[in-house]
């Protein structure tokens, strides 16, 4: 069963810890652990694992990723957010994670992000939880 983290961003480039609303459904799913599937269904979009402690990491990440690819830079597209979905591509759609005694099997510092390239908007993060203990 898939599950669906409705997210409404309010800027151009924005980072979402979305790290308890994973950990909240894999409490509420049957399953103690597993795999974990977070899929961000959008082609301006894309999933981080990273530092969730000290939030200038995230925002080092975003400002990094805007000076190697410039909002504005004469692209081809004609939507004008080619760089968002440049951003995507280097990030990546999806993270596979570990979940035990469920909750997400991460390190002390690590949190699981919703990266936003194209916003303000509304998205959507997919979770699939998968049973691996087939006793």
């Amino acid at each position: 069963m898939n599950h669906t983290i409705n997210l409404k961003t309010n800027r151009r480039i924005e980072s979402i810890d979305i790290t308890s609303k994973i950990n909240e459904i894999i409490s509420k799913s049957e399953l103690s652990s597993g795999v974990c599937i977070v899929y961000s269904p959008h082609t301006t979009s894309g999933i981080i694992i990273n530092e969730s402690y000290d939030p200038s990491v995230i925002e080092d990440i975003n400002v990094f990723l805007s000076k190697i690819v410039p909002y504005n830079n004469h692209y081809t597209h004609l939507e004008g957010n080619s760089d968002a979905h440049i951003k995507s591509s280097i990030i990546g759609s999806s993270k596979i994670l570990i979940f035990e005694n469920r909750e997400l099997l991460l390190g002390t510092w690590q949190g699981v992000f919703f990266m936003e390239f194209d916003g303000p908007r509304s998205r959507n993060v997919v979770v699939k939880l998968i049973k691996t203990d087939f006793r």
